[in-house]
């Protein structure tokens, strides 16, 4: 992907502040049930990180996908990119390593807090 070094270093600094605050545990991911992707929210954005193979899996490609509640704007960056690859795979294995044990989550399900929130509009 063609993109300029200025671009680079941002998503750089992007990609480690994710990693520094999914370490820190101030970033919380899951898992939703039935899928292969681990997501996240973060400054009103959605973060999937996927595909959920296991880190031994060296054939399978990893990518990191943001874009705003607000926006269909997005970003993805992948593990095969020469530049930020390696940064990609970093996030995977730490976030991994934090979310192994979590059980798997229903991001649709109809809870109590949601229909009190819709009942009150």
């Amino acid at each position: 992907m063609d993109r300029n070094s200025a671009t680079t270093e941002r998503l750089r600094n992007l990609i480690s502040k994710i990693e520094a605050t999914t370490k820190s545990g101030e970033l919380h991911w899951e898992r939703q049930a039935g899928s292969a992707h681990r997501y996240a929210r973060l400054n009103n954005n959605l973060l999937i990180l996927g595909p959920a193979a296991p880190l031994s899996d060296h054939g399978v490609s990893r990518y990191l996908f943001i874009t705003p509640f607000d926006s269909p704007d997005c970003i993805e960056v992948n593990s095969g990119d020469a530049e930020l690859g390696a940064a990609v795979m970093e996030l995977v294995k730490t976030v991994e390593d934090r979310s192994q044990n979590e059980p798997a989550t229903d991001p649709f399900a109809v809870t109590d807090q949601l229909l009190e929130r819709l009942e009150s509009m």
